[in-house]
C-alpha cells in the first residue's frame, strides 16, 4: 500500500529541506518513544522536527493500518457512507486522508490534536487537497471533548498507547457518546495494544454497541496469551523513508489491531482470517475467528472444490 499521490507529494515538499542526518536522529528518537510506549507527560510530536520524522517514517505505515481498518469496516457495513468525521488525536490528518480516499463524498471533518506543530503540518497537507470542510481544534483527547458535536464516523488511531490506563474508560465512553453511527479505534499490533482493544471492546459491548470488525461476534475473545489478535499490512517505502530508517528493503510490514463498532448491527457475520495462511501442495490452512465465538485452524484441500479455491485467495485479516 502507498500513500495517496497528493499526500505523498505534500510530504515530499515538507521534507525537501530537512538534512538527512538530522531527520535520521529525530526518527530514532521518535521510534524509541513509540516502541517503549513512553508516557512522560510530553507529546511524541511536540516539535516540528519530530513531526517531519513522523511524516518520513511513520505516516505511510499508520495510513496503511487505518485504511485497512476502514476497508474492513466498510465491508462489514456496506451501506455506511459517512458525511461527517470526528478524529480524536488526529496527528497530521492520517484518518482524514484515508476516509476521504475511501468515501470521497465526505462533507465535513473535525480534527482534535494537542500538538500545534502537528496541526500546522496537517493543515498544510490538507489545504487544496481535501474537499471536505475541515476544522482543526487544539485539545487534549482526555479532557477537551465536551464541546464537540457527534459525527457519523468517530475515530481514534494510535492514541490510546499515549494515555494513562486510568483515563481510558472515560475517553472511550465520551467517544461512544459522540458516535452518531460508527466508531473506529486503531492501536499498534502488540500484545499490549491488543489488551487495550479488548478493554475497549468489552466497554463498547456493555454500552450497547454492535461490533462490526474484526470480530464476527460479541462474545469474549477466544484467544489467550501468549497468543494475541493483530493484523499486518505491507507498506511501500520511498527512497527517503529507507534512508531515514537505514533500511535496505523497499517495504515494511505494519502490525496493527483495531475495533469497529456501530449503533446498527452488521447485516451478516463472516469468519475472519487471524493469522498468515499456510499453504502447501493442494492445501491451505487458515486460522479463523468464527461467528460462534470460537477460533481455530481449518484445513482446505482440493477436495473442497470452490471452497478451496476461495481459501487460496484469502490473506491475513480477510473476511471469509
Amino acid at each position: 500500500m502507498e500513500l495517496p499521490a497528493l499526500l505523498r507529494q505534500g510530504v515530499e515538499r515538507l521534507l525537501d529541506k530537512v538534512p538527512l542526518p538530522v531527520l535520521k536522529q529525530a526518527a530514532r528518537t521518535l521510534s524509541d518513544r513509540y516502541r517503549t510506549e513512553l508516557r512522560d507527560g510530553r507529546l511524541h510530536m511536540a516539535e516540528d522536527l519530530a513531526v517531519r520524522a513522523y511524516l518520513a517514517t511513520r505516516l505511510p505505515a499508520t495510513y496503511a493500518a487505518v485504511r485497512a481498518s476502514l476497508d474492513a469496516l466498510a465491508e462489514a457495513q456496506p451501506g455506511f457512507a459517512p458525511k461527517t468525521l470526528l478524529d480524536v488525536g488526529a496527528g497530521p490528518g492520517t484518518v482524514l486522508w484515508a476516509t476521504a480516499d475511501l468515501w470521497p463524498d465526505l462533507e465535513a471533518a473535525v480534527l482534535l490534536e494537542a500538538s500545534a506543530a502537528v496541526r500546522k503540518v496537517g493543515e498544510t497537507l490538507a489545504a487544496d487537497a481535501i474537499t471536505a470542510k475541515t476544522s482543526w481544534i487544539a485539545g487534549d483527547a482526555t479532557i477537551d471533548l465536551a464541546g464537540l458535536r457527534p459525527a457519523d464516523l468517530v475515530s481514534c488511531a494510535y492514541v490510546l498507547d499515549e494515555i494513562t490506563p486510568a483515563s481510558l474508560p472515560k475517553l472511550v465512553d465520551r467517544l461512544w457518546q459522540l458516535t452518531a453511527d460508527t466508531l473506529l479505534i486503531v492501536e499498534p499490533g502488540t500484545s499490549a495494544g491488543w489488551q487495550r482493544i479488548l478493554a475497549v471492546r468489552r466497554q463498547l459491548i456493555e454500552a450497547g454497541a454492535h461490533i462490526l470488525a474484526p470480530c464476527p461476534h460479541e462474545v469474549p475473545c477466544p484467544l489467550a496469551q501468549p497468543d494475541w489478535c493483530h493484523f499486518s499490512r505491507r507498506v511501500a517505502r520511498s527512497r527517503l523513508h529507507r534512508l531515514a530508517k537505514d533500511a535496505d528493503v523497499p517495504w515494511e510490514d505494519e502490525k496493527f489491531i483495531y475495533v469497529a463498532a456501530s449503533r446498527e448491527p452488521a447485516p451478516s457475520r463472516a469468519a475472519r482470517v487471524i493469522a498468515p495462511p499456510r499453504s502447501g501442495s493442494g492445501k491451505v490452512l487458515l486460522k479463523l475467528c468464527e461467528p460462534d465465538g470460537s477460533a481455530g485452524e481449518k484445513l482446505f484441500t482440493k477436495r473442497d472444490g470452490d471452497a478451496f479455491k476461495a481459501a487460496r485467495r484469502l490473506d491475513w485479516g480477510d473476511a471469509v
